[in-house]
């Protein structure tokens, strides 16, 4: 049974015609539209770097494709996460990782988390 999270944005259903989605273009819009949506504040930095919190504070997403370390090390997203139950963990991914993919695991982070 799947219950409807209203907090989240409609899936949108591509079709064959429109499969372009899997792209490495470094767009960070999939995931700010997402996060933007659910009513997430967005700090961009004169670095163009983009941060955003989830309001409790539990989840950070770091767009970063002007961060040196981040770069040294591969990464062009950081997702934390702060359970109140468990130990903090982090996810980073890959410039190739289309940000569609990431913008799905986020939705499917944050709706497992509103259960």
């Amino acid at each position: 049974m799947s219950a409807s999270t209203p907090n989240l944005p409609a899936p949108i259903v591509p079709g064959p015609e429109s499969r372009s989605w899997l792209s490495t273009d470094h767009c960070a819009e999939p995931v700010l539209a997402l996060l933007v949506g659910l009513g997430w504040p967005v700090v961009d930095t004169p670095e163009a770097n983009a941060h955003c919190t989830s309001p409790d504070g539990r989840l950070y997403v770091g767009w970063l494709p002007e961060d040196p370390d981040a770069w040294a090390r591969g990464i062009l997203w950081r997702v934390q996460v702060r359970p109140t139950d468990a130990e903090p963990w982090t996810q980073e991914f890959g410039p190739n990782t289309p940000s569609e993919a990431v913008a799905g695991f986020l939705a499917a982070l944050i709706t497992a988390s509103t259960r």
